[in-house]
């Protein structure tokens, strides 16, 4: 008979029951799938950056760099060919108008060869020897004189006795007065005979040195300053031997300046007489203020660090009147960031230039209103680097506008940039 094992069936266990939270767990969990998913592929605001739209003075300008010089410089010339004395100034020095600036001694002789140093000599000989013959001729035409006057006298008392007629006392004058005339020309050869000698002595002479032409102050020429100043150079600061109308010292008065500022030809024709201009130095916060006094009517060509050829146009400046103290910090050639105003409103409606856009030939922007954009016309009534002036309508002051807009589109969301 065969048993059944019931052991079997005791181990099975029945079906569970499906439970109602579970349902509910794994609805939840789906849901928060879905959203994620969702939410990781819906559009996000855009990013930018904004600015407002004010109201206050905007100006119209032109930046350029430029140079500081001297109004009036007074350049200091050789008045004739010399051997300049090594100049006692140094650039800075104050001078007052007729001081002397330098010396100059006369030009020193040239060195004489052997040959012609033999010569020379020959030639002082022969102006010796003739100077001799003309000194003997002299002491001949004394004595032929002496005995001129004697026979005169003889001649003049045997005419009282009446032993000799007139006209042999007339003969015995008449060699006395030749006698006379003789001996004043062999003094005439005598002196020709020593300046005649003394010449050919000069010519054999040694060359002159500075230092002989500084102990004889008879033979220097004073220059003098034209007027009173400083000295702002000086060509040369040794002695040496100088050409008629070499330059040698410049000077000027540091308390008159000017600046010269080089502009595009472009820019130029825009610039009025009597614009307002601010100067900065280099490494000073301190600003000068100027006016243009002129646009030189020529203009020049210069390269600039990009290698492209510019037509530039001197404009010159006149500065206003500075204090004391800054008018020692300033100096002829001196570095100058030029700031001249063309036009300058007091309150204008004022919107920066990274916010227009171009569309076709107006101008646009983008304003930002409840994190949307939107795009305004605006009417530019003038331009500069900062700034953009408008017409007032489309824009108020206070709205935010965006800067540097990218491809946006109407009404698209967007996010200011903290």
């Amino acid at each position: 008979m065969n048993r059944i094992d019931d052991t079997s069936t005791l181990n099975v266990k029945p079906p569970g029951r499906w439970h109602p939270w579970r349902w509910l767990a794994w609805s939840a969990a789906g849901l928060l799938g879905l959203g994620a998913l969702g939410w990781s592929f819906a559009p996000r605001p855009l990013v930018v950056e904004v600015a407002s739209v004010t109201q206050g003075p905007f100006e119209q300008s032109i930046e350029e760099d430029g140079q500081l010089r001297l109004k009036a410089r007074f350049g200091v010339a050789a008045p004739m060919a010399g051997q300049l004395l090594r100049p006692s100034l140094q650039v800075g020095d104050r001078v007052e108008k007729n001081q002397v600036l330098a010396w100059l001694a006369p030009m020193a002789s040239p060195l004489i060869d052997p040959r012609n140093q033999n010569v020379l000599r020959q030639r002082v000989g022969r102006d010796e020897a003739t100077q001799q013959a003309a000194r003997a001729r002299v002491a001949q035409l004394q004595a032929a004189l002496e005995q001129a006057r004697l026979q005169t006298r003889r001649a003049e008392q045997l005419a009282q006795q009446d032993f000799i007629a007139i006209a042999a006392l007339d003969q015995a004058l008449n060699a006395e007065s030749t006698a006379a005339q003789a001996l004043e020309a062999g003094h005439a050869e005598w002196r020709a005979a020593q300046f005649s000698l003394a010449e050919s002595q000069a010519a054999l002479g040694h060359t002159m040195t500075t230092a002989t032409a500084a102990a004889a102050p008879q033979g220097l020429v004073p220059i003098s300053s034209p007027i009173s100043g400083q000295v702002v150079k000086l060509h040369l600061n040794s002695a040496g031997p100088v050409t008629a109308g070499q330059a040698l010292i410049d000077i000027g008065d540091v308390a008159a300046l000017e600046a010269v500022i080089d502009v595009l030809s472009s820019d130029a024709r825009h610039i009025p007489v009597g614009a307002p201009v601010t100067l900065l130095l280099d490494g000073r916060q301190d600003r000068l203020d100027g006016r243009v006094r002129r646009v030189e009517p020529s203009a020049f060509t210069r390269v600039s660090a990009l290698g492209i050829e510019e037509q530039r146009v001197n404009v010159l400046v006149d500065l206003l009147p500075v204090t004391p103290a800054d008018a020692q910090g300033l100096g002829d050639g001196f570095r100058v960031e030029a700031r001249i105003v063309l036009s300058r409103v007091d309150q204008a409606l004022r919107v920066p230039s990274a916010a227009l856009v171009r569309s076709g030939e107006d101008w646009r922007v983008w304003i930002m209103r409840k994190e949307r954009v939107q795009s305004r016309k605006v009417l530019v009534k003038d331009r500069n680097a900062e700034f953009g002036a408008i017409e007032p309508g489309p824009l108020q002051a206070g709205d935010l506008v965006v800067l540097y807009p990218a491809a946006l589109r109407e009404g698209q969301r967007v996010k200011a940039m903290p």
